[in-house]
């Protein structure tokens, strides 16, 4: 079956739009595509169309409703559905699932070189959503996407496993539904993690909500990060607990985070391994709010620095997901003037909203704890 070709203005001379349809193989579409191409799916169930994105500049986008990519038993090289191999590619509104391969550690993408921008993705039922290689200069940033539940197998599945890359964004997205493993683990150098939800949720037994197993740089900033009480760990937050592999700096800046911990174990909210990293880790906590039982690192308890613990009863409803502070809760404005850490701005300028995506926050000069401040 031939694959329609639409032509529209491009953005590089003899770029080319390239519109696939359901069945009419993805994969050879790529085979075909030029550097600055755009390829577009429209709607429907991609079944067993897994492929290798070997040019150096593309967008692959799901136009209207979000098709999925459905394994069905078939992966790219051992690897994934989707491979990405080098260059600068973008991949927006695709839905990947059923991620399976021969050693247990497929992945819905598969990001090994370049620079990877995901957006409105999801990731379902795979044994790991994305996991990328150890290339030093790669960069990886997800928007306002999807991630679980995770597949419940032998293997650890991680929702998003970032592997020992120069830079890693995550924004706007939601990760539930863990097994056993993490929602999110990082060995980038340098990590910005910001509003998103963390939340593991009804049958998730997710070890660490957000691990930097080898540290580094890491902007928590605007989070709900919330642990149930079958996970596995009881830390929500580990920093560090694999050592150093070189020598990248060390620091862990946290500001207007809800952490939340579920059932009546103790938690740890904030779990930092300084002397398996064995230097010295730059801190600052500013404006976090601890729920639950639970400790953590000296600074969360710093109420001069906007820190606060409490009981979820002072958020509005959060067995229906709604996280802002109650109306008459005792802490709004509570908060101080949250500055900036290493010349990075702290006061959060959106806030998480689900399914997933993220609102504008106004400018204010008075500040609630926590990841909402409406």
């Amino acid at each position: 079956m031939l694959v329609g070709f639409t032509f529209c203005l491009p953005v590089a001379a003899g770029a080319a739009t390239l519109v696939v349809e359901p069945g009419q193989g993805l994969a050879q579409v790529l085979q075909t595509a030029a550097d600055g191409d755009t390829i577009e799916l429209l709607p429907g169930d991609y079944r067993g169309e897994v492929a290798v994105i070997l040019q150096k500049r593309l967008v692959l986008r799901g136009v209207g409703a979000r098709p999925v990519l459905h394994a069905d038993g078939r992966h790219a090289e051992g690897k994934a559905i989707l491979v990405v191999r080098d260059g600068d590619i973008t991949i927006e509104n695709i839905e990947f699932r059923g991620a399976r391969v021969p050693d247990g550690n497929g992945a819905g993408i598969r990001f090994e070189k370049g620079r990877l921008l995901v957006r409105r993705c999801a990731f379902v039922d795979n044994e790991n959503g994305i996991l990328t290689a150890n290339f030093g200069d790669a960069e990886l940033t997800v928007e306002d996407s999807e991630f679980g539940p995770a597949v419940i197998g032998p293997r650890l599945p991680h929702l998003l496993y970032v592997g020992r890359i120069a830079h890693f964004t995550l924004s706007g997205s939601r990760l539930h539904g863990g097994h056993s493993a993490h929602l999110v683990k990082s060995r980038a150098r340098e990590n910005h993690v910001r509003y998103n939800q963390l939340v593991d949720g009804p049958g998730g037994r997710a070890a660490y909500e957000l691990e930097f197993p080898n540290g580094g740089v890491a902007y928590v900033v605007g989070n709900v990060i919330g642990q149930t009480a079958d996970t596995t760990n009881p830390a929500l937050l580990s920093f560090g607990a694999e050592g150093a592999v070189d020598d990248r700096e060390q620091a862990l800046v946290m500001a207007h985070n809800t952490l939340i911990n579920e059932g009546v174990r103790p938690g740890l909210f904030v779990h930092l391994h300084a002397a398996r990293l064995q230097r010295e880790v730059a801190t600052r906590y500013v404006n976090n709010l601890s729920l639950g039982f639970g400790v953590g690192e000296l600074g969360l308890a710093d109420i001069t620095q906007g820190n606060f613990t409490a009981t979820t009863a002072v958020l509005q409803d959060v067995a229906a997901g709604h996280y802002t502070l109650g109306r008459s809760a005792w802490l709004r404005g509570r908060g101080v003037d949250p500055g900036m850490a290493r010349g990075v701005p702290l006061a959060p300028q959106a806030e998480f909203t689900p399914p997933a995506g993220t609102r504008p926050l106004a400018p204010r000069t008075r500040w609630s704890p926590g990841a909402y401040q409406d």
